[in-house]
């Protein structure tokens, strides 16, 4: 991946990373709240010699000091004997375990120097003042006894406390700035990670590259995604140069590009799966074209879930099935939708054996008389990987459009559809991403990716 990659990953995700970043936050900051205070207290030893007090530039006074600085590094491991624990214990009338008691301390010997610091941290800041003075005090005593030679009462290296042990005024922990700065850097990293690991495994459909690489169908147009579609699918309901009205437009112009040279054009609409919004889509096209003047009849292909009818509010008790069993003409089963004028032949009775029906010779004529009736056709059609429907239909029309759904629809689901159409010869003429993400307030990001990206067959674009 490039930097102008993980840039658009960033741009994309920064909500989900500005999640986790508060998350921790949160949890850092209620960390923060719920740990006990523990209040350090700090008493320094300095570490001589018998010839340190010597002239300075003598060379006994460097060895001394060499060896004290030696010798410094030694005692900081003493401190955190359990032996001196038990000691500073007995001498404070401590119940506290020697054990835990060493591991509350802590002893720094400072880089080249012969200066010792003893720390102890407790709850009670009063409690770590007694027992940090009580170990510097112990530890001056037992370096006297353990450098003080056999049969001699003054050792060669001595330690004094310079500094007794303070009292502390502020907790030593926790640090509310350290664990929320922490927090929020550990916030960022995952909040990076997840959205760049997320952007790895996501397969669905996002971009024309995510199309090139499952299809070579052209992109027709871009459907932006509108809260309110569910409430108000069709484009009857809103303002004329509203983003998804402009969006259908650009489809319909595309569309009426393919094949130029055939006067009368059968096409079926249809997705991968369920729930990408082919319905919408063809109910909307229909709409578009019909008011651009077009003679144009929407067919409701889907015989297992109509849905294009109720959504023109018509009835489907009549239509598609009733035609192909001879009861009624076709002429005498459509219906107007009278606000935008679109003829609707709507599905009729759901049959039991819709795929039969739909490769029957009856539904090859009643195509053939619908062709020569009108200047477009526009077929509703099932989802194609769960049935075989759309294909069939596919085969018999002059091309099929495909709905993929931004974000959801798989490239591999896009790719098996493009297959489906393939194995039966159907022509898929075109690609419709629905429900694109708005690119900013004000400007639909479908109609500005519709209308430069809107590819008519040529590749070039159309407006």
């Amino acid at each position: 991946m490039e930097l102008r990659d993980y840039l658009r990953i960033l741009r994309r995700r920064w909500v989900w990373i500005g999640c986790w970043a508060l998350a921790c936050v949160a949890v850092a900051s209620a960390v923060t709240l719920l740990a006990t205070k523990q209040y350090q207290s700090t008493a320094r030893l300095f570490v001589t010699t018998a010839g340190s007090g010597s002239d300075p530039s003598s060379s006994d006074a460097y060895q001394g000091g060499l060896f004290s600085q030696q010798r410094v590094t030694s005692y900081a491991e003493l401190v955190g004997s359990r032996a001196l624990a038990a000691q500073v214990s007995r001498e404070l009338h401590l119940d506290i375990d020697a054990t835990e008691m060493a591991d509350n301390v802590s002893a720094t010997a400072l880089p080249n120097s012969v200066v010792l610091d003893i720390s102890y941290t407790d709850p009670d800041p009063k409690s770590a003042q007694a027992v940090a003075q009580a170990y510097a005090d112990g530890m001056t005593d037992l370096i006297r006894e353990l450098e003080t030679q056999p049969g001699q009462s003054t050792p060669p290296i001595k330690a004094t406390v310079v500094d007794n042990a303070d009292l502390p005024t502020s907790p030593a922990s926790p640090n509310p700035v350290r664990n929320i700065g922490l927090g929020l850097m550990l916030g960022l990293l995952l909040g990076v990670a997840t959205a760049v690991l997320r952007d790895l495994f996501d397969t669905t459909v996002k971009s024309l590259v995510d199309l090139s690489a499952a299809t070579d169908a052209p992109l027709l147009a871009a459907i932006s995604y509108d809260a309110s579609t569910r409430a108000t699918p069709l484009v009857t309901a809103l303002k004329p140069h509203e983003a998804r009205v402009e969006a259908f437009r650009v489809l319909r112009t595309n569309l009426q590009f393919v094949d130029v040279d055939k006067a009368d054009k059968v096409f079926v609409v249809t997705s991968a799966v369920p729930g990408e919004g082919k319905t919408t889509t063809s109910v909307n096209l229909g709409i578009t074209l019909s008011q651009a003047g077009v003679r144009v009849l929407l067919v409701e292909g889907d015989l297992r879930r109509p849905k294009a009818s109720a959504a023109l509010g018509l009835d489907n008790s009549i239509g598609v099935t009733t035609v192909l069993l001879g009861r009624v003409s076709a002429e005498e089963a459509v219906q107007v939708h009278e606000p935008s004028g679109l003829s609707v032949l709507a599905s009729g009775a759901i049959p039991p054996n819709p795929a039969e029906l739909l490769q029957s010779n009856a539904m090859h004529d009643l195509l053939r008389d619908l062709r020569a009736s009108y200047d477009m056709v526009i077929i509703d059609a099932p989802p194609l990987l769960p049935v075989t429907d759309a294909a069939l239909l596919g085969a018999a029309s002059d091309g099929a459009l495909l709905v993929v759904r931004h974000g959801k629809t798989t490239k591999d689901q896009l790719a098996q559809a493009a297959s489906r159409l393939a194995q039966v010869d159907a022509d898929l003429v075109g690609v419709v991403l629905n429900m694109t993400p708005v690119k900013s307030r004000g400007t639909g990001y479908g109609y500005g990716y519709g209308y430069g990206y809107g590819y008519g067959p040529d590749s070039r674009p159309v407006t």
